[in-house]
C-alpha cells in the first residue's frame, strides 16, 4: 500500500492552515495508514527492504517555499532537527540492547546484526531508513542559505544494564515512541507550511517517522497488553525523579521535551506557530488513541504472533 500526500501541490496560506493541517492529520494518522505500516513489520522481519524516496529536485528548494514561518525560525528548527537526527547509530544500538532480551526480531529490525564482540555487521532497517534524514536536512539547509551548518550531534544516553529487562524496555520504548511521534508531528506541521521541493523533502521525512512510530507503538501494545494510562504515568514519574528538566544521564520524556524546546528554538516561535504546533500534536494524539483502541489482542496476534504478555 502506498500512502502519498493528499495535497502535494497545495499552496498553503495563513488563512487555511488549520483546515490543511487537519486534512493532513486525518490522512497520515488514519487507521488504514497506521495499520498498513504496522502490518508491514513482519514482512520487514523476514525480508527487510528500505523504503525508497521519491525523486527530489534539490536545486529547486528556495526560501520562497516557506509560508507562515519566519525563515530564520525555520532555519533554527532545521539546525535542531539535524543535530537530533545525526546520531542515528547511537539511537539504534541503544534500542537494540534493550530489545535483545525481549524480542530478537525487533532487535534486528532496529539495530541490525552484531557479532559476539559487539561489532556491527549489518545495520538494521530502522537505521538504514533514518540515516537518510540528516543528509537530506543538510542539503535543505545549504540550499536555503548557501552555507553548511556545523553539526553538533545530540549525545545519546548509553544502554544501562538492569535487573528486569521487560521493565527497562517498557520505559525505553515509551521514550522511543514519543520521539518518533514528536518528529512526525514536527515534519507534518512544517510540511503544511511549505511548497514545492521543500514540501516534498518534508513529505519523505514524515513518511519515515510515521512508519517507524506505528511499528514501535504496535509492537509495544503487543508486548505489553496490560499497559494502561496510569502505568504510563507512573513510569514517567519514576524517570523524572522529581526533576522536570533535561538530564543527560537519565531517560525522561519530560526532560526530553524540555531539551527539545531549546534545540528547536521554541522561544523564537511566534504565538501562532506555538499554538498551531501544539494543536497538531494534540490532534495527532487523539487520532493515535482512536487507532490504539482497534489494536485488539486478536489483531496483534495475527500480525506479530503470540504476545509475551509483559
Amino acid at each position: 500500500m502506498t500512502i502519498d500526500s493528499p495535497l502535494l501541490h497545495h499552496t498553503p496560506s495563513s488563512s487555511d492552515l488549520q483546515p490543511h493541517l487537519r486534512e493532513l492529520l486525518n490522512h497520515y494518522f488514519s487507521i488504514a495508514h497506521l495499520n498498513d505500516r504496522l502490518q508491514d513489520l513482519p514482512h520487514q522481519f523476514h525480508q527487510p527492504q528500505p523504503r525508497p524516496w521519491n525523486s527530489i529536485d534539490w536545486q529547486a528548494i528556495s526560501v520562497n517555499q516557506i509560508v507562515g514561518i519566519d525563515p530564520e525560525v525555520f532555519l533554527s528548527i532545521l539546525r535542531g532537527a539535524i543535530n537530533t537526527e545525526a546520531p542515528i547509530r547511537d539511537y539504534t544500538q541503544t534500542s537494540r540492547q534493550y530489545l535483545e532480551p525481549i524480542d530478537a526480531r525487533m532487535a534486528r529490525f532496529v539495530g541490525g546484526v552484531v557479532s559476539a564482540d559487539g561489532k556491527l555487521l549489518e545495520p538494521g532497517l530502522w537505521e538504514k531508513e533514518e540515516r537518510q534524514h540528516t543528509p537530506a536536512l543538510l542539503k535543505v539547509y545549504t540550499q536555503l542559505t548557501s552555507e553548511k551548518p556545523i553539526v553538533q550531534p545530540h549525545t545519546v544516553r548509553a544502554y544501562q544494564s538492569v535487573s528486569d529487562p521487560a521493565i527497562a524496555l517498557y520505559r525505553h520504548g515509551l521514550h522511543r515512541v514519543a520521539t518518533e511521534y514528536g518528529a512526525a508531528c514536527l515534519y507534518l506541521w512544517l510540511m503544511a507550511q511549505t511548497t514545492g521541493a521543500l514540501h516534498a523533502v518534508l513529505h519523505e521525512l514524515l513518511l519515515d517517522e510515521i512508519n517507524h512510530m506505528a511499528k514501535f507503538w504496535g509492537f509495544g501494545v503487543w508486548a505489553y497488553p496490560n499497559s494502561s494510562l496510569p502505568r504510563v504515568g507512573w513510569s514517567l514519574l519514576q524517570t523524572t525523579k522529581g526533576r522536570m528538566t533535561y538530564q543527560r544521564d537519565r531517560s525522561s520524556l519530560v526532560g526530553t521535551l524540555d531539551r527539545m524546546t531549546q534545540v528547536l528554538a521554541w522561544q523564537t516561535w511566534s504565538a501562532k506557530n506555538r499554538w498551531t504546533f501544539a494543536l497538531t500534536c494534540l490532534q495527532a494524539l487523539h487520532l493515535l488513541g482512536r487507532w490504539n483502541r482497534t489494536l485488539t489482542p486478536t489483531f496483534l496476534q495475527d500480525v506479530l504472533g503470540e504476545s509475551p504478555c509483559y
